[in-house]
């Protein structure tokens, strides 16, 4: 991977456009077809990865009904949005709106639409989670965005509720009249819309992207800028390792890559869409556990938020 510096523009800082014309945006909100094309992403990896395909099945409907219920209007909470960027705040930051979300109610729709779909083993917390009041609800969705540790009964029932969170903030991120600026160093590994961290990077393809690698939000699905071979938790690039899953063959199994750094301990994948143009840093990051399993005794940390993805041991 190259190391280059993609941005054009002289003593270029977090949170500015480039000046040069044709330059890659700093940041990309998302695109009205993102849960849509997620499903059927999932549904390829489904027969491609047979060990996780009833899994990967399932989870290709959860974002299909992600898409329908994202098509559902709600108030918007953006009229402040302005301000915050021209204050390098994140406009739809997560400590501040997280309870006047529209969740609940997506949760309730996504909810419905699955019903029909949910295998006979996952019905007990399925059921469970139909009946749970509110606040119990709200409980996992806290947890869920700051990172706490869950029951075992709250982690079955997490995913669906991380699925109405995305749906949630993706569709206030879509509203917005435009992107916030990059953010700025010392939050670098930080959406600039929510403040989330990012589930992947992925490196881009396209006229305007062309090999680009940018941040994926795990939860409003907003990309930023990122440097090719830097750690985005701490910056460094000296001690930056790549794994990539393969068969015995030695041919590569998923276009995807976990980067390790060995100054903070940790890692981040890498769905690379020079490999495979339908590579997707959510759907690909579900289908790539292996690659999680392969370096789990490397006492890395795996610093990333993926909503449908409840890792760890319960609470």
């Amino acid at each position: 991977m190259s190391s280059r510096d993609t941005t054009t523009s002289a003593g270029h800082a977090f949170g500015q456009a480039p000046q040069s014309p044709g330059a890659p945006p700093m940041v990309v909100l998302p695109g009205r077809k993102l849960f849509a094309e997620r499903a059927q992403r999932l549904y390829r990896l489904a027969e491609r990865v047979p060990a996780l395909g009833g899994y990967l099945h399932f989870m290709a409907r959860v974002v299909e009904a992600q898409h329908r219920v994202l098509q559902q209007a709600r108030p918007s909470l953006t009229d402040t949005a302005d301000l915050a960027i021209a204050h390098d705040i994140p406009p739809l930051s997560v400590d501040g709106l997280w309870r006047d979300m529209s969740w609940p109610q997506d949760l309730d729709v996504l909810v419905a639409d699955l019903d029909d779909d949910v295998p006979d083993t996952q019905r007990e917390w399925f059921e469970s989670l139909k009946a749970a009041a509110y606040e119990e609800r709200a409980k996992i969705a806290a947890a869920l965005l700051s990172g706490e540790a869950l029951t075992a009964e709250a982690t079955a029932m997490a995913p669906l509720v991380g699925a109405a969170l995305q749906v949630a903030w993706t569709r206030q991120a879509r509203t917005l009249t435009h992107a916030p600026g990059r953010p700025k160093e010392a939050v670098r590994a930080l959406c600039p819309c929510c403040g989330a961290p990012p589930v992947a990077s992925v490196i881009q393809i396209g006229m305007a992207r062309s090999r680009v690698r940018y941040l994926h939000c795990g939860l409003c699905a907003t990309e930023w800028y990122a440097e090719r071979a830097r750690c985005p938790q701490c910056g460094d690039s000296q001690t930056l390792d790549y794994i990539t899953l393969e068969d015995e063959a030695g041919k590569r199994v998923l276009p995807v890559q976990a980067e390790t750094c060995g100054h903070c301990s940790s890692y981040l994948k890498v769905a690379q869409r020079e490999w495979e143009q339908g590579a997707d840093p959510l759907a690909d990051d579900l289908a790539s556990l292996a690659l999680d399993m392969m370096i789990a005794d490397r006492e890395l940390a795996r610093r990333t938020f993926n909503p449908l993805l409840v890792l760890g041991s319960p609470a």
